[in-house]
């Protein structure tokens, strides 16, 4: 069958016989991923070397190598082989490769000469994985120094063309117009609020009954495509298949899924963004979409890699909906409203601006680049997200000082694991553990391994018990893991959950989880909230080793974890625990109390709480304490009171220098006037009524002492020979006395030298009130005739004088306070 991309096969190999590097732009179905590698081999420049063609999945790898290999008439592993994660299919005669980009990440690294390869396409560019990024850079950065005869070829449907162009050294562009069919794009949005596999299900069964040819429905990720096939089961007919097609798959149950159906029956393939490009699924004739994708988003502040769902690009939109016009006329469904589609974005964001880096920051250090301005790249890493990587190395001794690897370093990057679950694997090995760290190290980085229990142990224990092929060779992949991290003898048949969290911790320290609150709510060490469902066996355990996180990073899901005790906490990051003391007022016990701490992160391992000594500290600490809560937290007597309203009167009537004594004031700096007359004191009740009066006194300047009972008396005498205390709380000072213990008195009473003339209360023999008046020569003079005949009604044992003011005083038995 003649392919599209033939038409252009002439110009492409024409611009590598005289360049080493081409952009190939082809659409979808064109043929670029089967055809391109297979008309480079009867080149003159490859001589007998190798075509190396980098797939960005595992899935696309092994059915480009089987395409090509068919239409050589041969078994995968002779002229075309492939070599992905645990699995490969090469030979000696091998001259087609097809790998997975982490594979020739490696491949580079360990041979940067890349002796015997001849040329390295990178297919499907566009999808700007890190390893495919990484990889790119490399081999760029070979080419350019050790092997200018090197041909780099990037091929893509949808890439930006001219600037992988200019990457590539002003590298020709050669497209191919492809093989295009029509599809109808319809879009039918789902009632709001329903799930997207309630809305997917239905639409689904709708366009079984409307249309002809199988599906193909495109899901955020394996939960959904379970649930979804849930309610699809008891609804479809029986003369179609139903078939999910996601990472956690084993590879013949992928390459099963994307063959066409058998003769007389459909097939509705459910899948992840897996089947987005690369593969041709034949007999698809309609596209469902959902328009959502699960990616993986690392935070450098958390130093978290978690899962979000979002919706898809503009780019990813097109690219699933083309998947129903690869053998012909097709209809894509968009399960949204036609007017959102403009505000999705353009393209999926490259990996390298989400990803965590430290693996790549390690296989750059390992090629001898400590700064990523020493490569080429279609975008350079982030900044910050390097920084967290290279932090995150220098922590496991990956790197020294300088950014530079080392020997620890090296050890790590023999093991094809992200840098946290190989050196879990390394620290594991020295307790002869290594086996099951390695086994860990599957679960984490191989999708459906040992299901889907939250509980990492039940899932080691289940992949121990899988008999199938996938899991067989998954097991042999982590003996040989663990062998190369030196361990003496194989994988347990089994291990305690709290000894699978002691592993899992290791590679994740910053996850180690302590309950708060209700079940299933945790902090993680890194600071975050972490929650479980209430019901799973994990909820009550005090603490948790977590391994996946899915979700908003407060309030984040844990998809995996296991148990761990705070014994193997204290030993095995005993340095990483800080002691740490605090003083803190304690509102309870209205005193200072000293906290002593022992903290791993944001997690408080121990707490215990004693009373401190005194100090200069406590006392720091208790006068804050006084300065939050305001004055009434301090005994005031009576007598300190009126000192304080006294000093307080002075300052609004005669102002400086008499001090400011308000409580605005004196809350503000407790540590100024009260800490000197109280050294000792680590609670409130320490602090008594005399210390107040003599902090008080102290602020008064030498030559006020005399002044102050001059001018703001505390008491006043009576011409009755009665003391009166004087009231200053209010704006202006105040007495209350009894009306006859002021006969004989012509002049109203006054303080501050004369200027502020109290407000006198005038009081009836039983101290009810009589009359108020700031003029006690007026009152005598005027209303006091009608004052007079209503006391002598009531009072007629009394002598009640017409003229007050030249009378003698009554002297009273009754004391008036």
């Amino acid at each position: 069958m003649t392919l599209p991309i033939e038409a252009v096969l002439p110009d492409l190999l024409a611009a590598l016989r005289s360049q080493t590097a081409a952009v190939l732009v082809a659409p979808p179905g064109a043929g670029k991923s089967t055809r391109v590698p297979l008309a480079l081999m009867g080149e003159a420049w490859r001589g007998s070397r190798r075509i190396l063609v980098l797939q960005p999945r595992r899935l696309a790898a092994r059915a480009a190598a089987r395409r090509m290999a068919e239409t050589l008439g041969e078994p995968v592993g002779e002229t075309v082989g492939y070599r992905v994660r645990m699995d490969a299919k090469v030979s000696a005669r091998t001259r087609v490769e097809v790998v997975t980009a982490g594979v020739f990440t490696r491949m580079i690294t360990a041979d940067p000469e890349l002796c015997g390869v001849a040329a390295v396409l990178f297919d499907e560019v566009h999808e700007r994985g890190l390893d495919s990024d990484l990889g790119l850079a490399l081999a760029l950065d070979v080419q350019a120094a050790l092997r200018d005869d090197l041909r780099v070829i990037a091929m893509s449907a949808t890439a930006d063309a001219a600037g992988i162009s200019a990457l590539l050294g002003g590298a020709p562009v050669i497209e191919s117009a492809g093989r295009s069919f029509p599809v109808e794009i319809r879009y039918r949005p789902g009632p709001a609020g329903a799930r997207i596999e309630e809305i997917t299900a239905d639409c689904v069964c709708a366009t079984l009954r409307e249309e002809t040819g199988s599906l193909l429905v495109f899901l955020p990720g394996r939960a959904e495509i379970e649930r979804t096939l849930a309610r699809l089961a008891d609804r479809v007919a029986s003369d179609v298949d139903l078939v999910p097609l996601h990472g956690g798959l084993d590879g013949k149950a992928q390459d099963a899924a994307i063959r066409p159906p058998a003769s007389g029956r459909r097939k509705v393939v459910l899948a992840t963004p897996i089947a987005e490009t690369s593969i041709t699924i034949d007999g698809v004739r309609v596209v469902i979409d959902c328009g959502y994708a699960r990616r993986p988003r690392f935070e450098p502040a958390t130093g978290l890699t978690r899962l979000v769902t979002e919706r898809v690009s503009r780019a990813a939109a097109d690219q699933r909906s083309g998947r129903a016009g690869r053998t012909g006329p097709g209809i894509a469904i968009r399960l949204w409203a036609e007017g959102q589609t403009a505000s999705l974005p353009a393209f999926d964001p490259p990996e390298i601006l989400e990803a965590d880096l430290s693996g790549l920051v390690l296989d750059l250090a390992d090629w001898g680049v400590r700064d990523p301005a020493d490569l080429t790249w279609l975008d350079p890493p982030p900044g910050p997200a390097w920084r967290e990587a290279v932090q995150l190395l220098t922590a496991l001794d990956a790197l020294d000082e300088r950014g530079g690897i080392t020997p620890e370093g090296r050890a790590l990057r023999a093991l094809p694991l992200p840098p946290r679950l190989a050196h879990m694997i390394h620290a594991a090995a020295g307790r002869d553990q290594a086996g099951i760290a390695a086994e860990v190290a599957l679960v984490l980085t191989e999708q459906g391994l040992g299901g889907r229990d939250t509980n990492l142990a039940h899932r080691l224990d289940l992949l121990r018990s899988d008999r199938s092929a996938r899991a067989t060779r998954a097991r042999e992949t982590a003996a040989r893991w663990a062998q190369a991290a030196g361990a003496r003898r194989a994988a347990s048949a089994s291990a305690a959950p709290s000894e699978v969290g002691r592993l899992l911790a290791l590679a994740f320290p910053d996850r180690i989880a302590q309950a708060r609150g209700k079940p299933g709510s945790y902090r993680t060490a890194s600071g975050r909230g972490a929650v479980l469902d209430p019901a799973d066996t994990l909820a009550r355990e005090r603490y948790l080793a977590v391994g996946e996180l899915q979700g908003a990073a407060q309030n984040a899901r844990i998809l995996l974890a296991a148990p761990l005790d705070q014994a193997a906490i204290e030993s095995d990051f005993a340095e990483r625990i800080v002691d740490e003391e605090s003083l803190a007022f304690d509102p309870d016990a209205a005193a200072v109390r000293l906290t002593r701490r022992r903290l791993l992160g944001a997690l408080v391992l121990s707490e215990v709480r004693s009373v401190p000594s005194a100090g200069p500290e406590t006392l720091d600490v208790l006068m804050a304490a006084i300065g939050a809560r305001g004055l009434s937290a301090l005994p005031f007597s009576e007598t300190a009171r009126q000192l304080k309203d006294r000093l307080s009167f002075l300052r609004r009537s005669v102002g400086e220098p008499w001090p400011d004594v308000s409580d605005e004031a004196l809350a503000a700096a407790p540590a100024d006037w009260l800490a000197p007359f109280v050294p000792g004191a680590v609670a409130l009740s320490d602090i008594k009524s005399s210390d107040l009066e003599a902090a008080l006194s102290s602020m008064l300047l030498p030559h006020l002492s005399g002044d102050l009972d001059r001018l703001a008396p505390a008491r006043l005498t009576t011409p009755s020979g009665r003391s009166v205390a004087i009231d200053y709380r209010a704006d202006e000072p105040t007495i209350a006395v009894r009306v006859q213990d002021l006969f004989g008195l012509a002049n109203h009473p006054v303080v501050a030298a004369g200027r502020s003339p109290l407000v006198v209360h005038l009081l009836s023999p039983a101290d009810r009130p009589v009359q108020v008046t700031r003029d006690l020569p007026g009152f005598w003079a005027g209303s006091w005739s009608d004052v007079r005949k209503d006391l002598r009604g009531r009072y007629p044992k009394h002598n009640w004088p017409e003229d007050p003011a030249t009378s003698p005083p009554t002297r009273l038995r009754k004391d008036l306070r």
